[in-house]
């Protein structure tokens, strides 16, 4: 502290009082280890950096370091708080049903084209089969019994991806029931909270998801109607190839009765 204060009257003293007093420039002249003395305090005076704390001073860093974060804080909180005075209950409400129409609309639309689909996917299985049926008829009588074979073991793997394809259709079609049920809880609930137009909107959606899903439908139902009638046609034409093997073979017997004869 006593070096820090004859510091500061060295410099005042160089500064400002000596040079006004012709005496004590005579005073400061004569006395060499006075002038070193106050030359060495003003180089440290100068030197300091401000970052340097001097013996006796309060530096108060946690009051300079939490006042950025007040001002932040008040920045942002307070238009939030305006904004927030500003909303009804019932706007919040009619905001919240509108966030509803919309992830439940998503999920509608997520599993109607999942559904269509799958059930595109179960009538080309099911036309596969009907063809390779239809060729299998056509050969009868006319097939090795190796391309017999592969004709039986091709039509057999048709059948069983047609019905792995149709398990797929009403699993999913569970699903997209459940979606259709959740929109229009989510249009009534929006119409009752007031969000007229978020309810018209997922009500079309309703309305737009089961007519593709309905032509989807439609054209499974061609399919296995087609294929009914594939089926109809193997037991007449398989009863026909058992009646020529049967006209065949009494007509061998009747020869080789005859030749006995």
């Amino acid at each position: 502290m006593q070096a820090v204060g004859q510091c500061s009257v060295c410099a005042s003293r160089a500064a400002g009082g000596l040079l006004r007093n012709p005496t004590d420039l005579s005073l400061l002249r004569t006395n060499k280890n006075g002038v070193r003395r106050g030359a060495a305090c003003i180089r440290f005076i100068s030197s300091r950096k401000p970052g340097v704390q001097k013996l006796g001073e309060r530096t108060d860093t946690e009051h300079i370091s939490k006042a950025p974060f007040s001002v932040g804080r008040g920045l942002y909180a307070i238009p939030f708080t305006q904004q927030m005075e500003h909303l009804s209950h019932d706007s919040l409400i009619r905001r919240a049903a509108s966030v509803v129409t919309d992830s439940s609309s998503t999920f509608l639309s997520q599993t109607s084209l999942a559904l269509i689909n799958a059930l595109t996917d179960y009538s080309k299985a099911v036309h596969t089969r009907i063809a390779v049926q239809r060729r299998y008829l056509a050969s009868l009588g006319k097939l090795t019994p190796a391309e017999k074979d592969s004709f039986l073991e091709v039509i057999n793997g048709q059948r069983a991806e047609a019905s792995d394809r149709l398990h797929e259709c009403k699993r999913i079609e569970s699903t997209w029931i459940n979606a259709v049920n959740l929109c229009k809880m989510a249009a009534e609930a929006a119409h009752t909270s007031g969000a007229e137009q978020a309810s018209i909107t997922v009500r079309t959606n309703i309305q737009v998801a089961q007519s593709q899903v309905g032509e989807a439908r439609k054209l499974s139902a061609d399919a296995e109607k087609k294929l009914a009638e594939t089926k109809v046609e193997e037991i007449q034409r398989m009863a026909e190839y058992a009646a020529s093997l049967d006209n065949n073979e009494e007509h061998e017997v009747h020869e080789a009765y005859l030749r006995e004869d």
